[in-house]
């Protein structure tokens, strides 16, 4: 046997692979001998077949299957030992050509090879929003706990601030449904006036277009999903069920206590601060998914290398179960280049810095973690380790559950690299700044 490489240019080669009769013909015959003591043939007894009549049933299909085994076998160590980095898989390029009457065989393959670069992380800054709770979101969290742990109180007429119940009737929109919302969230004048006053019982006609402040509130009250929130038009009638109002709590130490335990906070200024750093924290996990999206699309653009279009629009159209014309594989091309030149990226990344490369021991003790920390969501803050690991086993046994954990800490661990050597520009927002400037 013989495999030789011919380079085309620095992403594109051949390989030829040469199978000879000695390579194959020994594997051929043993296969054909135990077809002859297996096989059942119409009249002859079994194990009593002619060998001259099982090569001429079965010869031509067992050489077939035992040369192609021996052919993927042989072409897989070939690019292992020689370590060929390619894109996608060998594509045959004279399969049709091969003519199976004869003793030996030669075989050619395309191969798309994987291109060379470097990855700088330092060569464009990427912003790193650093998100802050400021007095307004402050404020509006203690008025919420305020409410929520204050008294609800009946009332018979309806007036700015109350909150009423009842239904939304409209027929032609197929809609009966039962809401409570805060006469705060009413947006036009018109349509908040005809609300104030009214009592229970009463039934109102309300315009559906700018009813609420926000879209949200019109799906939520309304009970229709977005698209049809969008679309309606016209008006529902509102039945008022309830009219409450909220004498809202104290802020004293009772109140403390039963948001955060006897004694942690003692005072409205430590109430603040406490609630501060409660949203900041929340607020980590969104300018770190954001962060991350960010450098990968810098990365892409400014990392510059070639691809084998030309390949890899064959091996796309070559491969899945449904059969692609050359357009629709020229088209799934175009829809998954941007990955692909991501996956090189980060795997360049992750083969040139050792924290990036993930070891067993560092996902069991990534299961381990994640199980302590759900354990003590749950109300068991001190498991022993024998319960952790027996958890952690099942786990791990899990191919799904590993999957998940792997891709879990490989993202950890690419945020922390980045932030430790990307170029990095911080800069600090309040929320709602910072849904406006990073998703406008």
């Amino acid at each position: 046997m013989e495999i030789t490489r011919k380079n085309i240019d620095k992403l594109n080669a051949v390989v030829t692979v040469t199978i000879e009769a000695s390579d194959y013909q020994d594997q051929v015959n043993k296969v054909l001998t135990n077809y002859r003591k297996n096989a059942n043939i119409p009249g002859f007894r079994k194990g009593h077949i002619p060998m001259g009549v099982v090569k001429k049933q079965f010869g031509k299909a067992v050489l077939v299957e035992e040369v192609n085994k021996l052919l993927q076998q042989q072409l897989n160590d070939y690019l292992k030992k020689e370590e060929i980095d390619i894109l996608g898989n060998p594509l045959p390029k004279n399969e049709g050509d091969i003519d199976w009457s004869g003793t030996d065989f030669t075989f050619e393959f395309d191969l798309g090879l994987a291109p060379e670069f470097k990855v700088d992380v330092t060569k464009k800054a990427t912003v790193h929003y650093q998100i802050e709770a400021d007095k307004a979101m402050i404020d509006n969290q203690i008025k919420t706990i305020q409410n929520q742990y204050g008294k609800l109180i009946a009332k018979t007429k309806a007036e700015a601030d109350d909150e009423i119940t009842g239904t939304f009737l409209s027929e032609s929109e197929e809609i009966d449904h039962k809401a409570t919302f805060d006469l705060s969230l009413i947006k036009g004048k018109k349509q908040k006036d005809a609300l104030i006053g009214v009592g229970v019982g009463d039934r109102v006609t309300l315009n559906t277009k700018g009813l609420f402040k926000e879209q949200r509130d019109l799906e939520r009250m309304l009970g229709i999903d977005a698209d049809k929130a969008k679309a309606i038009k016209g008006s529902v009638d509102f039945t008022v069920a309830e009219i409450n109002t909220r004498e809202k709590a104290e802020l004293n130490q009772e109140l403390f206590d039963k948001l955060f335990g006897e004694g942690n906070v003692s005072s409205e200024k430590e109430l603040k601060a406490r609630i501060k750093e409660d949203a900041e924290r929340q607020f980590v996990q969104q300018s770190d998914q954001k962060l991350l999206n960010d450098v990968i699309d810098t990365l892409i653009d400014n990392t510059k290398f070639d691809l084998p279009e030309d390949f890899l629009k064959r091996w796309i159209q070559s491969t899945g179960e449904a059969k692609l014309t050359f357009e629709e594989a020229v088209a799934e091309y175009e829809r998954s280049v941007k990955g692909l030149r991501y996956q090189l990226i980060e795997g360049k990344l992750r083969e040139e810095n050792q924290e990036l490369q993930m070891k067993f021991e560092d996902l069991n003790a990534y299961a381990h973690e994640m199980i302590k920390m759900q354990m003590a969501q749950y109300g068991h803050p001190n498991p022993s380790d024998e319960e952790v690991s027996g958890i952690v086993a099942r786990i791990m046994s899990n191919e799904e559950e590993v999957r998940r954990l792997s891709e879990q800490l490989n993202t950890k661990n690419l945020l922390a690299f980045l932030k430790a050597n990307a170029k990095l520009k911080t800069k600090k927002v309040t929320y709602e700044q910072f849904i406006k400037q990073a998703y406008a």
